[in-house]
């Protein structure tokens, strides 16, 4: 588990935006594995802050592009593969959003050869309208999830910090 400055990251969380706040503390998780996340460094995580980066990486990428540019970008197995999913049902609470991840997760695996496939600009772009229910749901995380979610999850660090710094 990578120890963080406790009071430093109270401070961050006055100061800052919930987004910006997660940005701040996955950042710091990122900058003492090294600078990013290799098979040799994940252990130096726990459960419990890799299921924050998780969630940066979903705002990440799909504030900037959808679901579809998470997975061509290569997060889906971090991000979908792994327990996270599970971790926003069953610890925290979060049902909805917990489901719209599996419905992201079912369109992954059904149409993992195509997201992952080596392609040009253009290929990549019409995948937003060849995959529209995979598209549709990055419009529903930014419509409907991430103005509730990410605070609540800034809230949820600064309230278990022992967990998460």
């Amino acid at each position: 588990m990578i120890n963080l400055d406790k009071n430093l990251l109270l401070k961050k969380y006055e100061e800052y935006s919930a987004g910006d706040f997660i940005i701040y503390i996955t950042d710091s998780y990122l900058e003492a594995v090294g600078g990013s996340l290799t098979a040799e460094n994940m252990g130096m995580l726990s459960n419990d802050q890799h299921s924050i980066l998780c969630y940066r990486y979903i705002l990440d990428e799909v504030m900037e592009g959808g679901f579809i540019q998470l997975i061509a970008n290569g997060y889906a197995p971090y991000v979908l593969e792994g327990a996270f999913p599970y971790v926003v049902k069953k610890e925290w609470g979060m049902r909805e959003f917990s489901k719209l991840l599996y419905d992201v997760k079912r369109q992954y695996y059904a149409h993992k050869d195509e997201l992952l496939a080596d392609m040009e600009e253009e290929e990549f772009m019409a995948l937003y309208e060849q995959m529209e229910e995979l598209n549709d749901f990055g419009d529903e995380f930014l419509d409907d999830f991430q103005e509730d979610v990410t605070p609540t999850v800034a809230k949820m660090v600064i309230e278990n910090l022992e967990k998460y710094a």
